[in-house]
């Protein structure tokens, strides 16, 4: 998820994701390298994942590769299909609504089906890494719980608000191959494509064939 213009325990049922953020998110940057981000009209963004199912050190690295992405290119959130890795896998390094940085990382992740007294709704703007330069009003719910597992295979759930809650929704859907333009009517979802194409991004991408 674009910028608007992991050792992780467990407190009750949520990771603790906002403590040492700047050691850990540096931990895993250092030990990554940076890949190019995969934009819009790549086939691997417009499919499901697979699920991951082994915990090894291959994919630790590709979680350390995923926070270098990440900050080479400014985002908040990034799928591993967002660098062409079909897994389900997302990291994140998120300020929520009250300026607290979470940080971390989750494997096939699913969103919990929010009550009706949860479902209050956010019309703020979204971006996306894979759709470079392009903003759009989107309303999504302003809480969100997602969980999955960790990258040992440990059963984890992280719980957001906000701007946070938005980019959990955010990095999911990519998962399941959905990108944020793909919840605007027609008019909006041309209008971000044609914010797209007149752009230019600022970070390195895969051109498509």
């Amino acid at each position: 998820m674009a910028q608007q213009d992991t050792d992780q325990s467990v407190n009750d049922e949520f990771i603790v994701d906002t403590e040492d953020c700047e050691a850990r998110e540096a931990a895993h940057r250092e030990r990554g390298t940076s890949r190019p981000i995969t934009v819009y009209g790549n086939p691997v963004l417009h499919r499901e994942c697979r699920d991951v199912t082994e915990f090894d050190d291959k994919l630790a690295q590709l979680i350390d590769d995923m926070f270098a992405s990440q900050r080479t290119a400014e985002g908040v959130g990034l799928a591993a299909n967002q660098i062409g890795v079909d897994l389900k896998v997302f990291v994140y390094d998120c300020m929520d609504d009250e300026g607290v940085r979470h940080v971390g990382h989750i494997c096939n992740p699913v969103l919990d089906d929010l009550p009706a007294d949860r479902r209050v709704l956010d019309d703020s703007n979204e971006g996306c890494l894979s759709v470079p330069t392009a903003y759009a009003e989107l309303a999504r719910p302003d809480y969100a719980v997602v969980r999955g597992v960790d990258m040992q295979g440990n059963p984890i759930a992280i719980r957001g608000t906000g701007y946070f809650a938005r980019c959990l929704q955010h990095e999911t859907d990519h998962l399941y191959g959905r990108l944020y333009i793909d919840r605007l009517s027609k008019r909006d979802r041309k209008d971000a494509l044609r914010q797209m194409a007149e752009g230019t991004p600022r970070y390195p991408v895969v051109a498509n064939d």
